[in-house]
């Protein structure tokens, strides 16, 4: 509601020319982020994505929404309930198809930076009569700055963007509660309380860098509104407590989530010296990276700086001076400390001395850590340049800027783009060598992922990851002797590891050791019963046993697991057809090619069944279809020929069974029904 001079009046006359700068600038915001994202709604899901997207069950029903609040553990999403929530919308509109998630991703980063304009545009009010030309300029840097590509364009990372969506909204709710500046009359100040708990709330439920919101906010008050931490507190103390309130939502997501799986905190293997020392490093980094964004890295792995070198010293000299500026400002220069508070609060839960193992550093870190180097750069600009030499220096930027960004979501357009890229800045990075390694695996070019898994396991010769998947290589090379020793040494290495003891008994599963392999699929479940291909590798070869019920065990649990799986659709079909299920057998049939239309074999074995059911024109049907979508393969043509034999189609028959011939000329029993067909009989 307004104010109450302005009530029943008619719009007052300086808000209109507001109103549309401000619609302009969101217009070009909005424009601006499309354009340089436009290039990344094709790009795949890439490592992290794999086990919080494709693999995780608790994303694959919207409704009811619990399993969507409760991800499982050990992944980017665990502890994370709405990022988990997010997915499982995208899931519901799109399965593991990539659109739907490159799209919201990028509506997370659009909505982020109308929000960072907004509070930009209000806070610099008071500070110059151009503030919407310098929020405008703000964001639209930050928006299309190359370094935000990771957490817009890499899909999982939706958690640090839609975290920092979420704090700046807690801190935009705050400012529109406040009323501040008073060039911008209040209104609805309830409202706006409201969505400023709410949002943080959120928030919290979304990345523990969330942490420091409801501090930066007292802050921002004391700085920008009250003038002193009693006037603020006095103001607003009901709102601050409803803020550290949301507190404990984050420590009850924390301790659910077990320190990130037990990879954050001081217990995790990694030496908190060395970690430190790394940091030291990596907000230097970070900060060059924000003004020079040149080499991006994908991922870093666990790097450490240890030791004492002179870059070393450089690096904590230059973190002290700032750390030691941001407290002077703080008393001395309130808004230019208020900005270092900013920087170093979105990077102490990450980058300090308690060690987060799995990743040391990450540019998606930078987030809302970029905002003050970019509102820094612009309004050192606008205060020391001429203005033609500050509008055609923010050109310039936003152009090579943004052109960057559009090169940079290249590499995120493949895999194999990705870690490619990612070893050519990091060389002795076995994670990276690895990933790279099976990027040319599923492409056939199995001669050079064997190499890059060699050279990974020489960097690291305990990498269980890179062990197992030289070892399924060596298999495909037809090299069994050598995969079993590697997968062998691999699961002595780590004897918990599920994904040996699958690999295993797949080679031996291959070479006809069936009992052999059975054990080895058995150890496997042992480790990880909830693991969908071991079971269905499982199911597949009791199937060729002729163990029928026992594979039929075996693939209905596969299917419970991986309810979008065509193949284990298929396969359970076939299990239920073998025991005279026909009518199960067919809706799984059916099931399967809902999921994959072009199921060759799906068709065919929906055809078999149709046919023994003497449901003749449904199964030729199918078998066409099949033929059509494969007519390289005899079986297809034959099958087809069976069903219109049946029909009494003898030359159309006939047809089918010479295109069986002449792809298979030893095809003795197309040749049989061929010879029949000839003979009248």
């Amino acid at each position: 509601m307004l104010g109450p001079a302005l009530k029943g009046a008619a719009t007052p006359a300086w808000a209109a020319p507001r109103r549309r700068e401000t619609l302009l600038a969101a217009a070009l915001i909005v424009l601006a982020g499309a354009a340089v994202y436009a290039n990344s709604f094709s790009g795949p899901l890439v490592f992290d994505d794999l086990g919080s997207i494709a693999d995780n069950p608790t994303i694959r029903q919207l409704w009811p929404i619990g399993p969507a609040l409760h991800p499982p553990a050990g992944l980017t999403v665990t502890g994370r309930p709405l990022v988990n929530l997010s997915l499982a919308v995208n899931y519901a509109i799109s399965g593991t198809r990539v659109w739907s998630y490159h799209a919201l991703n990028l509506l997370v980063h659009v909505l982020a930076g109308l929000a960072l304009f907004g509070i930009m545009r209000r806070t610099l009010a008071r500070e110059a009569g151009n503030s919407t030309v310098l929020a405008l300029a703000i964001a639209l840097l930050w928006t299309v700055h190359p370094l935000q590509t990771e957490s817009v364009s890499y899909i999982v990372q939706r958690a640090e963007s839609l975290m920092g969506l979420l704090y700046l909204l807690t801190l935009y709710g705050f400012i529109r509660y406040a009323g501040a500046p008073s060039s911008f009359p209040p209104s609805h100040p309830g409202a706006w309380a409201g969505l400023t708990v709410f949002c943080c709330l959120l928030g919290m439920a979304t990345k523990e860098v969330m942490v420091s919101a409801p501090l930066i906010v007292l802050l921002y008050d004391r700085t920008f509104v009250s003038g002193s931490w009693a006037l603020a507190w006095r103001r607003h103390h009901r709102l601050y407590l409803s803020l550290a309130a949301t507190w404990i939502l984050l420590a009850w997501l924390v301790a659910a989530a077990g320190n990130r799986g037990g990879s954050a905190g001081f217990h995790a293997a990694m030496p908190w010296t060395s970690y430190a020392r790394t940091q030291l490093w990596a907000i230097v980094h970070y900060l060059r990276l924000a003004l020079a964004p040149h080499p991006l890295v994908f991922y870093y792995g666990r790097m450490l700086r240890t030791g004492l070198t002179i870059e070393g010293g450089l690096d904590a000299a230059a973190v002290g001076l700032l750390a030691a500026g941001t407290a002077i400002a703080l008393w001395r220069w309130p808004r230019l400390g208020f900005a270092g508070a900013w920087f170093f609060a979105i990077l102490a839960p990450t980058s300090s001395v308690i060690p987060v193992a799995t990743e040391t550093v990450a540019e998606h870190r930078m987030y809302l850590g970029l905002i003050p180097v970019v509102a820094g750069v612009v309004l050192a600009g606008a205060r020391w340049l001429s203005r033609p030499v500050a509008i055609a220096g923010f050109l310039a930027a936003l152009v090579v800027l943004g052109g960057l960004t559009l090169i940079r979501n290249r590499d995120y357009g493949s895999d194999l783009a990705l870690w490619r890229a990612t070893v050519r800045t990091g060389p002795e990075n076995p994670v990276a060598l690895n990933n790279l390694g099976e990027a040319l695996r599923t492409r056939g070019q199995l001669a050079d992922a064997r190499e890059q898994f060699e050279h990974a396991l020489r960097l690291d010769p305990a990498y269980a990851d890179a062990g197992n998947n030289l070892g399924v290589t060596l298999a495909a090379l037809g090299r069994p002797a050598e995969a079993i020793a590697v997968l062998a040494r691999t699961a002595a290495i780590k004897p918990d590891d599920a994904e040996a003891q699958l690999n295993w008994g797949n080679v031996l599963q291959e070479q006809g050791a069936f009992a052999a392999a059975t054990g080895h699929y058995a150890a496997a479940l042992r480790l990880e019963p909830d693991r969908a291909a071991t079971h269905f590798n499982l199911g597949k070869l009791l199937l060729q046993q002729g163990r029928v019920p026992d594979a039929l065990a075996q693939f209905s649990e596969t299917v419970r697991l991986a309810p979008e799986d065509p193949e284990a659709r298929d396969n359970l079909g076939i299990a239920l057809a073998e025991t005279s299920r026909s009518a199960e057998a067919e809706a799984q049939f059916a099931a399967a090619l809902r999921l994959r239309p072009n199921y060759v074999q799906a068709h065919n074995n929906l055809g078999s069944l149709l046919i023994a059911e003497n449901r003749l024109p449904e199964a030729e049907a199918q078998y066409a279809e099949a033929v059509r979508l494969d007519p390289r393969l005899p079986e297809l043509h034959y099958n087809l020929g069976l069903a219109l034999q049946r029909e009494g189609r003898r030359g159309e028959a006939a047809g089918q069974f010479e295109a069986a011939l002449q792809l298979r000329p030893d095809y003795p029993a197309a040749r049989e029904q061929l010879a029949r067909l000839q003979a009248g009989s």
